[in-house]
């Protein structure tokens, strides 16, 4: 058997006949146990079908505190494995008859071709081949997708996972988990680019409530997969079954080595002691990082986004993010994509400094546009007439505020309103074109903007005589031609003196 240049690396063809295992054994000890009784055709897992749907399915759970400890990087080709057919076929292979041609079938790098090299174990065999063909088949659009939108983020989680010392490769988890999409969300409520649950989100220091979703952070939440992983590898010492506690939960995986006396991935995957989606996690993890690592190889063509870049900004208090955008020059919707865990349309009213993300070169405007504004204008509002019967939790639930939101704003100690009172309510944008046309509108000093929700029998008329405002000015704010052009249940944007509020 020929030794490979690298330092733990092999590159084997092994046929799974006994005289060979026998013959061969003294050259088989650097590699573990795989399977050698596999079907050829594997099922791919429903998983790996929803996810090229969109639909992402994870269940990670909480694992021990984290560790300084770190695992030893290093470099290995990938074990290629040849299973055997059905039993009614092995007559029909033309097995090697002896260990000079055994050692004859061991594949070659063509001349010139430069050797891929993984820093994580990898094996090739049934079930890696059966997600390979379904990447490059009737998962390739989808996939494709995935690789383009890896190159904005890629370059980022490597670096977090170097200065870790972790395994590079590690970052292609986040490729099956959520495609690497921010704004990835799972049906088990698994959320962002790594797929956290909320309770192991916060375990590893991410901030989840109802302003701020960290795991939807790509720099955070990285750094937090980082923390995990390397706490998960401490305890099973094997990154395959690191990967798989990572989908399944530590303790389940922790259970099935004990029922089955094993601590081999591979023999765990033959058991029914892992879910489904767990045992093809890994195969799964395996083929997407052999085509990312060499998608020509696999007829992949892919035009690669540009890595994320922005500068950050302290703010020191609750702003509305259109009133961000216009300070910076750009629009509502460039301000949300570079600032994902962003729930809400404000950064976060409970944060007394906030590091938020804008777009490349903007940060001098910024600064000098956001010096510029008052604090009382800093948050869009809507105006809400308390009617009969109405209780503060009915107008938070109706707005999706919260009642501490609501009473603080307000400043409603108790939280007792009556009938006529008017309330304060932040204003979240109504779309795409209302964002971007009021991003372009000029700040204006002394006033406050405020959105008025139109009800049935809203007069212009009657709307300008009770914010003290002009019609004329009610149809330049809002384009309207006429009165005709009012619908109950839109909303008008008005500028108004604080004293009319």
């Amino acid at each position: 058997m020929k030794k490979k240049s690298k330092k733990t690396g092999y590159l084997l063809f092994i046929i799974p006949f006994s005289f060979l295992i026998s013959s061969c054994s003294a050259n088989l000890l650097a590699i573990k146990e795989t399977p050698k009784t596999e079907p050829n055709k594997i099922q791919i897992d429903k998983d790996t079908k929803n996810l090229a749907k969109g639909e992402i399915d994870n269940s990670s759970s909480l694992s021990n505190d984290h560790q300084q400890q770190t695992p030893d990087i290093q470099h290995y080709t990938a074990i290629i494995v040849v299973e055997p057919p059905p039993a009614t076929d092995v007559e029909n292979l033309n097995a090697p008859a002896n260990e000079e041609e055994f050692a004859e079938t061991e594949k070659a790098i063509p001349e010139g071709e430069e050797e891929i090299t993984y820093d994580v174990p990898i094996v090739v065999n049934n079930s890696v081949e059966a997600h390979l063909e379904y990447f490059k088949t009737r998962g390739r659009e989808k996939f494709e997708l995935w690789l383009s939108r890896s190159g904005r983020y890629i370059p980022m989680m490597k670096d977090i996972l170097r200065k870790k010392e972790l395994p590079e490769d590690l970052v292609y988890l986040a490729l099956i988990e959520s495609g690497f999409n921010p704004n990835a969300y799972s049906r088990a409520k698994a959320a962002g680019p790594w797929q956290f649950m909320k309770y192991t989100g916060k375990r590893y220091g991410l901030k989840i409530d109802w302003w701020i979703d960290e795991r939807r952070d790509p720099k955070k939440s990285t750094i937090a997969a980082a923390n995990y992983l390397t706490d998960l590898y401490n305890m099973f010492g094997s990154w395959d079954l690191a990967m798989a506690s990572y989908n399944g939960g530590e303790g389940r995986v922790q259970r099935a080595m004990a029922r089955t006396k094993t601590d081999d991935f591979w023999q765990l995957k033959k058991t029914r002691h892992l879910h489904k989606e767990t045992r093809n996690y890994v195969p799964k993890y395996m083929a997407a990082t052999i085509i990312a690592k060499n998608p020509v190889e696999y007829d992949f063509d892919i035009n690669y986004l540009e890595p994320i870049q922005y500068d950050e900004v302290q703010i020191e208090e609750s702003t509305d993010l259109r009133v961000i955008a216009r300070c910076a020059g750009v629009t509502y919707e460039e301000i949300k994509e570079l600032n994902p865990e962003l729930r809400k349309w404000v950064t976060p009213p409970n944060v007394n400094r906030y590091i938020l993300k804008i777009p490349t070169g903007t940060k001098e405007i910024f600064l000098e546009n956001y010096s510029k504004i008052p604090s009382d204008e800093k948050v869009i509002w809507e105006r809400h007439l308390v009617k009969k019967g109405e209780t503060i939790s009915f107008i938070a639930r109706k707005y999706r505020v919260t009642v501490d939101d609501l009473k603080r704003i307000n400043l409603l100690k108790n939280g007792v309103i009556r009938e006529g009172d008017h309330l304060l309510i932040p204003h979240a944008p109504e779309g795409t074109k209302a964002s971007i046309r009021l991003a372009s509108t000029p700040l204006t000093e002394g006033k406050h903007t405020v959105y008025h929700r139109i009800k049935k029998g809203d007069t212009l008329w009657k709307i300008a005589k009770n914010y003290n405002v002009s019609i004329a000015s009610i149809k330049e704010w809002n384009r309207l031609k006429s009165a005709k052009d009012l619908r109950a249940g839109k909303s008008l944007k008005l500028i108004v003196n604080a004293d009319d509020l």
